[in-house]
């Protein structure tokens, strides 16, 4: 179950760098190479010069930008660029965002969770990794011994309990604040009163953790600590490398967002609405609505109105159509994902790739080889039709929080791109260390 512990993190002294939002950044997997350099000359003590130190001129170890954001990281805490907290806490953690006319609130805590091996507690994967990824957020925290972002997690609160103890905390408090790039204004408030902290980790005692975003982060922080052990180099059971820096949001939170992740598809060329529904029938049922922005929208308020899994819109470029679908009969999927669950089978993301991609389009034109671009702006979608980048856009149903639940709950890994949390956690905002201090 979820052991959550307080902590005495790093944070930037506001009065070296001024505005928080100067010196965060969004995490290292999702910044381009020019979002980098813009944030390399935004603020010199950004902390993407730590979580996405850059290769420089000279530089003759491959390693050496791992030994570079070490240096960086010891020198700003030296400086006091970077200050402990004085005394252990959990830091409360709001981020106020839009999607798409709709205004959010998602709500959540930073603290210490207890490493967990997956398949052998109650913290739960739902993605796939992949070892490289890996073996840089290695490298990085050997150099660091800090955790420098957090993962995100999700736990049952089906009554909103925490939240409402940690709303009542933190009335009267000023926060931390930061602007991302995006407009999402994230709020942070350190919460040291004991008797709060003894009344959160309490609530969350039997709860289980559904890792949402950062799999490859906490599958470091495991593979961390095995190495110390491993070098004579652990501590034991209170050593700070048994634990891994998170940000644990409750399923129920009005302010959880996932969101859809639309697939652009290239390689069915010619590929027209008339086309699909021959290719499609008798399995799945599509009906043409339109041509157009508009059309789009219409054919994607239906999918949001019918709140299925089994529904989708399908833009084909030849021609122009925006088209509703529905699967009538998936009973295929028995077959084709004979190793998956029911629920996994389910998903409309399964659906879409294993039943109509792989299954019925591919039977039509054997020698196809798709390609695939995740979107999640509907105008991205219809932009890409309009300028026939690719063959055929599918507006895809998003996963539900339940769906994570289930199919996490047996330790099977849902579809890639099945699910997008939306906004990102900021890094930067709070730093564990892995070594006592």
């Amino acid at each position: 179950m979820a052991d959550v512990h307080p902590f005495r993190g790093w944070r930037y002294d506001l009065g070296q760098v001024g505005d928080l939002s100067e010196v965060t950044a969004p995490p290292y997997d999702v910044i381009s190479p020019d979002q980098q350099r813009d944030l390399y000359e935004r603020h010199p003590c950004n902390v993407i010069r730590l979580i996405l130190n850059r290769d420089e001129p000279g530089d003759t170890d491959p390693e050496a930008r791992y030994a570079r954001a070490a240096k960086f990281l010891r020198h700003w805490q030296s400086e006091g660029i970077l200050i402990p907290e004085h005394e252990d806490a959990l830091y409360v953690y709001h981020q106020e965002f839009e999607w798409e006319g709709r205004k959010y609130v998602r709500k959540g805590f930073l603290g210490r969770v207890r490493l967990e091996e997956f398949g052998k507690g109650h913290i739960y994967p739902h993605e796939q990794t992949m070892l490289g990824p890996k073996a840089d957020r290695l490298l990085l925290t050997k150099a660091c011994r800090m955790n420098l972002s957090p993962v995100f997690g999700l736990y049952p609160d089906a009554d909103g309990a925490t939240n409402a103890e940690l709303d009542t905390a933190i009335q009267g408090m000023t926060p931390l604040v930061a602007v991302d790039h995006l407009g999402v204004v994230h709020r942070m408030w350190p919460m040291t009163r004991v008797g709060v902290i003894n009344a959160v980790r309490a609530q969350l005692r039997s709860a289980p953790v559904f890792i949402a975003d950062g799999h490859h982060r906490y599958e470091t922080a495991n593979t961390y600590r095995n190495w110390l052990i491993e070098q004579g180099q652990h501590k034991g059971d209170t050593d700070p490398s048994n634990f891994v820096l998170m940000m644990l949001v409750g399923m129920s939170d009005p302010g959880l967002a996932i969101l859809p992740t639309h697939r652009l598809v290239s390689g069915f060329p010619n590929l027209t609405s008339d086309d699909l529904i021959r290719a499609l029938a008798p399995n799945v049922s599509v009906e043409p609505m339109g041509h157009g922005p508009e059309a789009a929208r219409r054919v994607w308020e239906q999918v949001e109105l019918d709140d299925g899994q089994n529904v989708f819109g399908f833009g084909t470029a030849a021609d122009g159509v925006w088209s509703f679908a529905r699967v009538v009969d998936a009973s295929p999927m028995a077959k084709l994902a004979a190793d998956q669950s029911e629920a996994w089978r389910e998903l409309g993301v399964s659906l879409l790739h294993k039943l109509v991609i792989d299954h019925l389009l591919k039977r039509d034109a054997p020698h196809a080889s798709p390609q695939f671009k995740y979107v999640h702006l509907l105008d991205e979608a219809t932009e890409a039709i309009d300028a026939k980048s690719c063959d055929l856009a599918c507006l895809v149903p998003a996963a539900r929080i339940d769906h994570v639940e289930t199919i996490a709950s047996k330790f099977e890994k849902m579809p890639p791109k099945s699910t997008y949390f939306y906004p990102k956690l900021l890094s930067g905002l709070v730093f564990n260390p892995l070594e006592r201090t």
